[in-house]
């Protein structure tokens, strides 16, 4: 089944649209045809993608509180969405110590606040609720968790994930199992995104790009920690996926997919920082993990995939060394090149994916034409 028209023309609500994930999505779906309305707070860092990539020029950019009820449920009502992206979060586990309620909050009664406006819509809808893998209960073995497994998390981001994940249980097994409802949820949990445009604080990436564009030192925390790196685009092609599947087809209405990239390609911190040096010239860092504060993160966490290939046919489709490449090459051409605007080179950037997945005959590479 072809489902390659499926956004063409339709309204899609995005929430937390000038996050760097929900800028990436807004590209994509600007490309296909669609019908862009976003729901953020503000813009979360600067510079940020939303910005240098003129986002607003191609979408409906509103300024709203997840946590406001009220007015959240107004904006669904007044744009009717075909499809929502639940996107909006504080999605940082260092900031969700130093405040924890604040992170709490948002990600649990945002997500609720979401879900609670959708029952009132009397047309069909799609909801992609995006959570994070750091939604499991991670007692770090060294195999992929499964979207069966334990969720929950000891510090408060992980907690917030997890509580939004009950409360998108709630709302599928209580309120939206009524015949005159026809809400439709995907739950997606996504390993460590990098990607271009990405400045949030306390990042990895980020971190080295500004240091290195300024030809300093970046201090590095804890490069031995391994992450299940991805390109931004991988997810955002899992939920796009997911979203076509729903909207043809409701059996499998309410599950949750995980999307990550392959099983062995988890790299630490240092192996990141080796691979980015390939692209980019004079680059130093410090290893300071020993004179550091600790807080609790994750040292090492992986997904299992196997439900997005069955149901979805989904399947990743870089590999390390390109999500490097890609990421990399961005940011050289935002320092370096000083174009006006980044939108023409980001959406390079997916129409170069979409042509490698299919290079690779990847079955999902069909629908995002």
């Amino acid at each position: 089944m072809s489902y390659n028209n499926i956004f063409l023309n339709k309204t899609i609500l995005i929430t937390g649209l000038t996050g760097f994930k929900g800028s990436w999505l807004a590209i994509w779906l600007t490309h296909l045809g669609a019908k862009v309305i976003g729901l953020s707070v503000d813009i979360p860092t600067e510079p940020s993608n939303f910005v240098v990539s003129n986002v607003n020029e191609y979408v409906k950019d509103l300024r709203v509180e997840i946590r406001d009820a009220k007015r959240v449920r107004q904006l669904v009502l007044d744009s009717q969405p075909d499809f929502v992206f639940h996107m909006a979060a504080q999605a940082l586990v260092r900031k969700s110590y130093e405040n924890p309620l604040d992170t709490l909050t948002t990600n649990s009664i945002g997500t609720a606040n979401v879900l609670d406006a959708l029952r009132y819509l009397e047309k069909k809808v799609v909801a992609i609720m995006i959570t994070s893998d750091k939604a499991y209960d991670n007692v770090e073995w060294s195999w992929g968790y499964r979207e069966i497994d334990k969720l929950g998390g000891v510090d408060p981001y992980s907690a917030s994930k997890g509580m939004a994940e009950i409360a998108i249980r709630s709302y599928v097994e209580s309120i939206f199992n009524k015949p005159d409802i026809d809400v439709r949820v995907g739950i997606t949990r996504a390993g460590n995104v990098i990607g271009g445009g990405d400045w949030a604080k306390d990042r990895i990436v980020p971190d080295c790009m500004n240091a290195w564009s300024h030809s300093t030192v970046v201090d590095i925390r804890n490069p031995n920690a391994t992450r299940p790196w991805q390109h931004v685009l991988e997810p955002l092609s899992g939920y796009l996926s997911l979203a076509q599947e729903l909207y043809a087809r409701e059996d499998k209405n309410g599950e949750p997919y995980n999307f990550g990239p392959p099983a062995n390609q988890n790299y630490t911190v240092g192996e990141l920082i080796d691979e980015m040096s390939s692209y980019w010239e004079n680059v130093r860092w410090n290893d300071i993990s020993k004179d550091f504060v600790h807080l609790h993160e994750a040292g090492l966490l992986k997904l299992n995939c196997d439900k997005a290939l069955s149901d979805l046919k989904w399947l990743p489709t870089l590999q390390f060394e390109e999500t490097v490449r890609m990421t990399v090459e961005w940011y050289k051409e935002f320092y370096e090149r000083n174009s006006e605007t980044m939108y023409d080179y980001s959406l390079s950037q997916i129409i170069e994916y979409t042509q490698l997945a299919h290079s690779r005959k990847l079955d999902w590479a069909k629908n995002h034409e």
